[in-house]
């Protein structure tokens, strides 16, 4: 864990700007910010924090920026036959009902955990079959909603898939990725079909050019 920034605004409130590891939860950010502290100032103040936090994911863009760009991967990897161009347009999802601007609540704490998430096909071949795509969508879209996530965009190209989503705070961005790797690999017959490997990238309503300026 890195601090990048830390402001203290009177009376009570102190601000951290943190980047980590894939591998370390949102929870235990706070866990090891608040424990690290309350260590420095025990003999001063043996309770200094009451449990409640906020905790909020940026990025170098903004929530509309990455969303849009998740729902614009067609256009970005055009396919030179006009029936592929088509068949994958049926496989490009925004769930409208879905809101990752809207912040989650746990017994402690007000969060906002937002990943970019895309697997890659292993040497990038292409999967065009219908049947096949259809295999990596509704597996993507049940384990999202059987683990409870948030998913807002899914775009699934032929050779990777991209997809915005709201994550729980006691969750890691690894755990996140490597859990939908293994469900598409389970739906495929446990076929190397993606690399084993992952890109995760957090975002929110603010930039980090916002945070830097402020």
């Amino acid at each position: 864990m890195r601090l990048l920034e830390q402001q203290f605004k009177a009376p009570n409130i102190c601000m951290f700007l943190l980047s980590t590891q894939a591998a370390v939860a949102p929870a235990e950010i706070v866990k090891s910010v608040k424990g690290r502290l309350q260590h420095l100032i025990r003999g001063e103040c043996p309770n200094a924090f009451r449990r409640n936090f906020s905790l909020v994911s940026v990025g170098d863009v903004r929530r509309d920026i990455v969303e849009q760009y998740v729902a614009d991967q067609l256009g970005h990897h055009h396919m030179a036959d006009s029936n592929v161009q088509e068949r994958l347009a049926r496989f490009q999802m925004t769930f409208p009902n879905v809101d990752l601007s809207v912040p989650e609540f746990s017994a402690h704490g007000r969060y906002l955990c937002n990943l970019h998430l895309v697997l890659v096909h292993e040497e990038r071949w292409c999967q065009i079959r219908e049947a096949d795509l259809e295999v990596t969508r509704e597996m993507i879209v049940g384990a999202a909603k059987k683990k409870g996530h948030k998913l807002s965009r899914l775009a699934v190209c032929a050779d990777h898939w991209h997809a915005t989503l709201g994550f729980r705070y006691d969750e890691s961005p690894q755990s996140v990725a490597l859990g939908y790797l293994n469900n598409v690999a389970f739906a495929h017959g446990m076929k190397e079909i993606y690399r084993h490997g992952y890109y995760v990238g957090t975002f929110g309503e603010y930039d980090m050019g916002v945070i830097w300026r402020t």
